[in-house]
């Protein structure tokens, strides 16, 4: 076999962290870490948050971010250690010979300069094209990546296209200058599934038409699978194990490999509705301040006692707009919406203390959705006081109460958000939410934003919860595998307009409309060959057309 287009020996990776008040010391974030990636080659690396999959991808370019330092070991590119090259040859690497996709496209594009103008750049400052050259390249990467109107689409801003659209636009950028590696780092975790298989299938073919080499990082093993000829897992910045995609799909030799492959292997059997329902949404129809376009038409959809609506759809289907009516932070221009048999102010500021109380919401983001500077104690705590006026041993006492049904237990009581992991952080909102003794919780993407791991115990906690509580869902998400764990009925949600509405097993059950067949069949499934088996029925499909 070939030298290794990039070769990796004990990289050790480390930080200097200033907790407070204690001394600065110094961490280490990746032990030891050993892997190759030959030409033409895709390694996907995998793991959860805090893994050092994305301090390991910036490593193969001789970057640490936010004050990592790479500390030991040696990263080889055609067959230098670029860990003993100068400054002056580490400019010529990163944007030419290694480049990298980034997981936020929009994020990462100047907003105020045009798309070809970002796509050429790096390739017209590394000396690899003249302008013209650069900008005939990029149009016709801009065509293999199936973007439209790939002759003009780079003339306008980034603001001016999707979100899938400008994910491609960044695979774009990596590919005009030639590299010999890209690191895509998550470039489609924040991507819907109908979104994100046209992006998969884009950077999949592109990888194959150029012969690049690339490590793919990620969190969904399903997702690197159809990419990926090797997989190395990471935990806690060791590799568990590593190897051919076969071998990590289909026959993991690790228990925590294991754990990531049987990974939403919860039975959740649909419940029959009983009683009468504790929410029901009434031909509800409404637009945004200031516009003249209907964002939600003419939405029916009843959620009863103790059980699970999910409302599932691409972004911009209406789905969070839906949320915002209910709590009255968005009035509809048509429509009403009752609530434990009794007719809801429009607005949030018409709404009883009691209505308040019984309608809870769990966000997508628990890091903002928390006051930094108070306590576990302190955030759960609120609603008690607000609500029931509860104060001293007996406050204390049912904050420990739910601190142990979230399965924290009290030793939290005294600990500020920063020093919990993004799953305790979830968990915490959840507690905070059950304090107020509601009889609906609006879960708004409350998983999302979750290692695959860590999401498995938080819905696992949440079906608990409902049995004990008695509470019901409403369920926000564009993820397939969570509806089909969690659910007892689905809306389907297109552009406003519920598509699909009924019981899960109903729903997902054929016949389809066109829609919903694409959001089904758009999920990334866990076995080999599965992406280019959409790629050929989609084609097949257009021929037909």
């Amino acid at each position: 076999m070939s030298e290794p287009l990039l070769k990796v020996r004990g990289l050790k990776i480390g930080a200097t962290v200033y907790p407070p008040g204690e001394k600065p010391h110094d961490i280490d974030i990746v032990h030891g870490v050993d892997f190759d990636v030959q030409k033409g080659k895709v390694l996907g690396l995998i793991g959860e948050s805090g893994a050092g999959k994305s301090t390991i991808g910036l490593a193969s370019m001789a970057y640490g971010r936010g004050g990592v330092k790479i500390t030991g070991g040696e990263v080889w590119v055609n067959g230098r250690d670029i860990m003993q090259s100068g400054l002056g040859d580490i400019r010529k690497l990163r944007g030419g010979e290694v480049t990298y996709v980034s997981q936020s496209a929009a994020a990462s594009f100047n907003p105020a300069k045009k798309i070809i103008d970002q796509v050429v750049e790096a390739a017209v400052e590394q000396n690899k094209f003249s302008r013209k050259e650069a900008e005939d390249r990029a149009r016709v990467l801009f065509d293999k990546l199936g973007l439209p109107d790939p002759q003009n689409i780079g003339d306008r801003f980034p603001h001016q296209v999707s979100g899938g659209q400008l994910q491609r636009c960044m695979t774009a950028l990596a590919l005009c200058p030639e590299p010999d590696l890209v690191v895509f780092d998550e470039p489609t975790t924040a991507l819907d599934v109908t979104t994100q298989i046209d992006v998969l299938m884009a950077i999949k073919e592109a990888i194959r038409d150029t012969g690049v080499a690339a490590l793919y990082i990620t969190h969904d093993l399903a997702v690197v699978a159809q990419v990926s000829d090797d997989i190395m897992v990471l935990r806690h910045g060791n590799m568990v194990e590593y190897g051919p995609v076969d071998q990590i799909i289909n026959h993991p030799q690790e228990e925590y490999t294991q754990a990531l492959v049987s990974v939403r292997s919860i039975d959740h059997e649909e419940k029959a509705p009983s009683g009468d329902p504790v929410l029901s949404v009434r031909n509800i129809t409404a637009r945004y301040k200031g516009t003249q376009f209907d964002v939600l038409h003419n939405v029916n959809v009843d959620l009863y006692p103790g059980q699970t609506l999910a409302v599932v759809g691409e972004s911009g289907s209406g789905k969070s707009t839906l949320a915002r009516v209910i709590t009255g932070l968005l009035p509809p221009r048509e429509g009403e919406i009752e609530f434990a048999g009794r007719t809801l102010s429009s607005d949030l500021a018409g709404r009883s203390p009691e209505d308040l109380r019984e309608l809870q919401m769990i966000y997508q983001m628990a890091d903002v959705a928390m006051n930094p500077r108070q306590t576990v104690g302190t955030i759960i705590g609120r609603p008690l006081e607000f609500y029931f006026g509860m104060k001293g041993a007996e406050k204390r006492k049912r904050i420990i109460e739910l601190l142990d049904e979230i399965e924290l237990g009290e030793d939290f009581i005294d600990r500020y958000p920063a020093e919990l992991s993004g799953g305790q952080k979830q968990r915490v909102c959840i507690a905070r939410a059950l304090a107020a003794k509601p009889k609906m919780i609006i879960c708004d993407e409350v998983t999302s934003a979750l290692d695959p791991l860590v999401a498995d115990g938080i819905l696992k906690l949440l079906l608990q919860l409902q049995k004990i509580e008695d509470v019901a869902f409403l369920f926000i998400t564009h993820d397939l595998a969570t509806v089909r764990a969690i659910s007892d009925s689905i809306a389907v949600m297109y552009q406003g307009k519920v598509q699909r509405y009924g019981g899960k097993n109903q729903v997902l059950s054929p016949p389809f409309d066109d829609y919903t067949d694409l959001l089904l069949s758009s999920v990334p499934e866990m076995r080999l060959g599965w992406l280019e088996e959409v790629i050929a029925n989609r084609k097949m499909e257009s021929a037909g057309n």
